[in-house]
Formats: structure tokens, sequence, C-alpha cells
């Protein structure tokens, strides 16, 4: 059986050029993972998108090339999914002309395996100039083994996760941590969302009027959440502030018209929003193959 190709897709914001990187995609089982819903009302929204459980689920990275600077916006899950699941990031970021160590920067948008995961791999640390920007509140809370019983076994992990792969960056002098509304560069903007992790934040990039907002973990299934925006999941670490969160940056989205990307959103990832009777549907970026 042939393999999948690495992916890729790019496209312009302005005076910037952002590539979107596949890391793969892991397989879901939704009737144990969400939560403030019932399986029938899964299989009755998986099933109108011509879906079923488990849903397999894309995990998307990120490169934002100001022309200056080359920042990867997550890493994928690494090493810490296995060998099949996930960890694809590398393969792709060379098939997209980039090197390790041409990334300059790196933001997360939280300490979760598979966003900060590919910081580190065979103990070596991948991507060695860059300066990693997370959220001050995530350090706090994941680098802390006590809060191990705040959490639902599947988030556990992220733990462990963290020592492994957002340690090593601190102790090198490379993590860099921000707390509140903080201008990483010029055009790119932390927005703290708590909710989903204590420090789980946004980027909005702006270039010559247009701009995207990376969202994160905003949400995680876009068959179900979107229709229900309420339907949490057992990764959330606040699962009422998380839902908050979401109906908030839905109802933003949709009024702005912004540009929205999302880490498990299926790939590429980047699209609009526009609201319905019930809850939001999403409307994929139109794909575009020529010179840019």
């Amino acid at each position: 059986m042939k393999t999948q190709a690495p992916s890729l897709y790019r496209f312009e914001l302005g005076d910037f050029e952002i590539t979107v990187l596949s890391d793969g995609t892991v397989p879901q089982d939704l009737y144990t993972l969400l939560t403030n819903t019932n399986p029938g009302k899964i299989d009755s929204l998986l099933h109108r998108n011509f879906l079923a459980n488990p849903v397999e689920t894309s995990i998307n990275v990120f490169v934002i090339d100001t022309r200056d600077h080359r920042v990867l916006v997550d890493t994928g899950a690494g090493e810490l999914f296995g060998s099949k699941l996930g960890g694809r990031l590398q393969a792709s970021l060379k098939a997209a002309g980039y090197a390790a160590d041409e990334i300059d920067v790196v933001l997360l948008t939280h300490i979760h395996t598979d966003h900060s995961g590919g910081l580190v791999e065979k103990g070596q640390m991948m991507f060695p100039v860059a300066t990693v920007y997370v959220g001050q509140p995530d350090i706090d809370f994941w680098l802390n083994r006590t809060n191990a019983q705040r959490v639902q076994p599947p988030s556990k992990r992220s733990f462990d996760g963290a020592v492994k792969t957002v340690e090593p960056y601190l102790a090198a002098g490379k993590l860099k941590p921000f707390s509140g509304e903080t201008m990483i560069l010029p055009g790119i903007t932390a927005l703290p969302t708590p909710g989903h992790t204590p420090g789980h934040s946004c980027y909005l990039v702006e270039s010559r009027g247009e701009s995207i907002k990376f969202w994160g973990d905003i949400l995680h299934v876009a068959s179900v959440q979107f229709p229900l925006p309420e339907t949490t999941i057992t990764y959330d670490v606040d699962p009422r502030a998380a839902a908050e969160q979401r109906a908030t940056q839905f109802a933003h989205a949709e009024k702005s018209r912004c540009l929205v990307a999302g880490a498990h959103l299926p790939f590429p990832g980047v699209g609009h929003i526009r609201a319905e009777d019930q809850g939001y549907v999403w409307v994929p970026i139109n794909y575009r193959w020529r010179e840019l």
C-alpha cells in the first residue's frame, strides 16, 4: 500500500506567507472524549457529516514567514503518540522548504502533548535557535505535578510531556512566558483564552489590513462543536470556561468575518464560520494551487 506524502498548504496574508503543515492524524473515540452531550447526539451529527465514530482528527501546525522571522505555531505530537500517530511535522517542514534551525520563534497555544510534543525528539531540541513563547499559567500548571489531580486521565500524560519537551527550553533560557495580551512580534499578538488549559492562548496575526486568528484548541470536533458549541471534551482543564471561551470566539469570528485557523479542523484547518439557526457552520478556505 502506498503511503501518504507530507502535507502542506501555502497562502499569503498581506506581506506574510503562511504555510499549513500536517503532523498527521489521530483517531478519536468521541463517545469517551466528548462531554455535556450523549452518543445519540454525536451519532446524529456525525451521520449528517458523513462520518462515524471514531473520527480521524487532524493535527495542524502553521509557519508564519514574516520575511524577517520564521514563526511556528505549535509543534505537533513529536514522538509522544508513538511511531504511527502524529510526528509528521519534520517531514512536512522539509517538504515546505524549511529547515528546523530556520525557525526562530515558536508560539505554543498551550502545553498539551499534541501541541508541544514536537519541541524535543530523541532527547534533542528540534528547534535549537528558536525562542518558545507560551502563556505563564500553562508553565505554572503543567510543570507542577501536584496539579495532576485536577485533570481527566487523557490529559495526565501532558505532565510527563511538559517535562520532556518544554523543560529543556526553560533550562536553556529559550522559553519566554507571557501574561495578558502581548505583542510577540510586529503583527503578531498573543491573546490569552484560558479554559481548555489555564494558559491557553490564541494568536492574532495582521498584515496590510488582513488578519487571521490561530485558535489552538478552541474546538476539537468540527462536526459536533460547531452546531453544538456547548459540547466539551475531557481534555478541558476547566470545561465550563472552555465552553464560554468557544462561544466568545465563535461569535467574534462570525461577526468580524475574520479568517481563523484551528489545530484540529480538517487539514488545512483554515477558513471562516457563519451562524445558522442552531450553532455555526465551518466554511473552509477556497483552495488554490498556483504561483503566489
